[in-house]
């Protein structure tokens, strides 16, 4: 059958097919309502059938809300005289519709209907549940700023591989993404760049135009109901206290003025890890829980990611009310500076029904409870988390990090970090084997980050993105056998069909045999290679 990920069960029921055609009904039952109106819009427009409401119909598609399948579970059945889709709840129910797309063929995923196509599905029935709650995708929209219009595809991209939460990267040195409308000059001031740097951190020259953009708050509404409707969370970052050099240049009595003048900084125009902090004073918490009282406005989401990765202490060492502030809270050192700047948040957020989340930094000098972990810098911090109690998401870099090159070939476009091939996602484990049962139930799931510092529009996004975010779907999604037991060569025998699927969804992906010739190494505005790993 081809599917991707992967079900738990699926078997044909026979031999023969289900065809529809323009008389075929559909049937909606208490709570489905959303499918169906998924269903109509997008297999509509795909397949040029109404799917009218389900009456007397010889044949129809049933919708239907089971209690006792798992939440995000369900069971697609097809028979010759009709389709039943049951989830155990809205999110499950429409991960069975996303299924019915892929038995349909890649012609189910245009936007409007090829000429002769005939639309039939086979006799099957499918029985499936994800084995994580947390299958993400982090979109650094920061580095390079990605227009609503390529995050709502995204979210249909995420959506056709059941992938449920998006991380959104919305802040950093280089950019501040997000309006907010007390702080009018977060994205006056801090959402644009002169120039950029072409390649990463080696290269030595810039590309001299402006770079820039943000989401106004209506364009953020938009984007967490189009999530909402394809079960989709929308995760804000806002970074503190490190990669903060954008709010700074937009409002200069956010940094350490003690020991520099802050005034002059601009928002930052090539990469790598800033010395430029926030000052850990009172002015800037009551700032930042201005920022985030906006934020929590927009995001409905349980987590909030606060950052906390990469923050240099020179200036706090440096800084007399930074030292001050650690003899006043009787702290040992900028590390527990650092903590106690993440615990303000965390005991914010949590007065708020919302909990916290960073990247395994926060570990150092204590982490709040309620606090949970991104895990990048390999498994350790993950591990450390789950041991001390605290929920984690996993990312690795050497794992996950889909910006890292996918081949060693001397044509890959910009091959920055570590070469990690289709294969080597698919064997990605997300569950440490050290940890215990009772440690491996913190691990809330898993997630594929694309940082942009060299992706600089959606092509090449989706060349970094795709196919290993296929690959990393099943992983978050379906229940693997340990990684050197996986059937990669009928993972790539399926993924045969899902190419097309990516074709008729216009996915700019890297072809299994390598770069075409305009994605290859010279090809990338002329911009040079260089070789060490991408930063956050």
């Amino acid at each position: 059958m081809d599917l991707i990920p992967a079900p738990q069960r699926a078997a044909r029921n026979a031999d023969g097919h289900l065809s529809l055609d323009s008389g075929t009904g559909l049937e909606a039952g208490p709570g489905t309502e959303g499918v169906a109106r998924w269903l109509r819009a997008t297999l509509g427009a795909a397949t040029g059938l109404p799917f009218p409401e389900a009456r007397d119909h010889d044949r129809r598609i049933v919708l239907g809300i089971e209690p006792g399948l798992p939440a995000e579970g369900y069971r697609l059945a097809v028979t010759p005289t009709g389709a039943e889709l049951a989830g155990g709840g809205p999110a499950g129910l429409f991960w069975a519709a996303q299924t019915l797309r892929q038995l349909l063929g890649p012609d189910a995923f245009r936007r409007a209907p090829l000429p002769g196509r005939h639309w039939r599905l086979p006799l099957v029935r499918i029985e499936d549940a994800p084995r994580f709650r947390w299958r993400g995708l982090l979109l650094d929209v920061a580095r390079h700023f990605m227009p609503k219009e390529g995050v709502l595809r995204y979210l249909d991209l995420m959506a056709a591989h059941k992938l449920n939460v998006l991380h959104l990267h919305l802040t950093d040195d280089q950019g501040w993404r997000v309006e907010i409308v007390r702080y009018p000059r977060l994205t006056e001031v801090g959402s644009w760049r002169a120039r950029t740097k072409f390649g990463h951190r080696a290269s030595p020259l810039w590309e001299e135009k402006p770079h820039g953009g943000f989401y106004t708050q209506d364009d953020i509404r938009e984007i967490v109901a189009y999530a909402a409707e394809r079960h989709v969370t929308v995760v804000p970052e806002i970074d503190v206290p490190g990669h903060s050099q954008a709010a700074i240049a937009a409002y200069p009595e956010l940094g350490n003025t003690d020991v520099i003048d802050t005034t002059t900084l601009s928002v930052w125009d090539t990469w790598g890890v800033n010395p430029n902090v926030l000052a850990p004073t009172d002015t800037t918490l009551r700032f930042y829980e201005g920022v985030l009282e906006e934020v929590l406005a927009l995001f409905p989401s349980q987590f909030v990611h606060i950052g906390g990765d990469e923050c240099p202490k020179d200036q706090w060492r440096r800084s007399p009310r930074a030292q001050a502030r650690i003899a006043e809270l009787g702290l040992a050192d900028e590390d527990e500076l650092q903590s106690w700047f993440v615990r303000h948040f965390d005991t914010w957020l949590s007065a708020r029904g919302r909990r916290l989340i960073g990247w395994d930094e926060i570990l150092e000098g204590g982490l709040a409870d309620g606090a949970a972990v991104s895990s990048w810098r390999g498994y350790g911090g993950g591990v450390a988390a789950a041991r001390a109690g605290h929920d984690v998401v996993m990312c690795p870099e050497q794992q996950v990090y889909l910006d890292h090159r996918q081949d060693p070939g001397e044509d890959e476009p910009v091959p920055i970090g570590f070469v990690r091939t289709l294969e080597d996602v698919y064997r990605f484990e997300p569950v440490p084997p050290q940890l215990t049962e009772d440690e491996a139930r913190h691990v809330l799931g898993t997630q594929a980050n694309v940082w942009t510092e060299v992706l600089e529009d959606h092509a090449r996004v989706d060349y970094q993105a795709f196919p290993r975010l296929a690959a990393f779907a099943e992983v978050a999604w379906s229940r693997l056998p340990a990684p050197a037991e996986r059937d990669f060569a009928g993972f790539e025998g399926r993924m045969a069909a899902h190419y097309r699927r990516l074709d008729a969804l216009g996915v700019a992906y890297r072809p299994p045999a390598g770069p075409r010739p305009w994605q290859r190494r010279p090809g990338v505005l002329g911009r040079p290679v260089d070789g060490p790993p991408p930063i956050k």
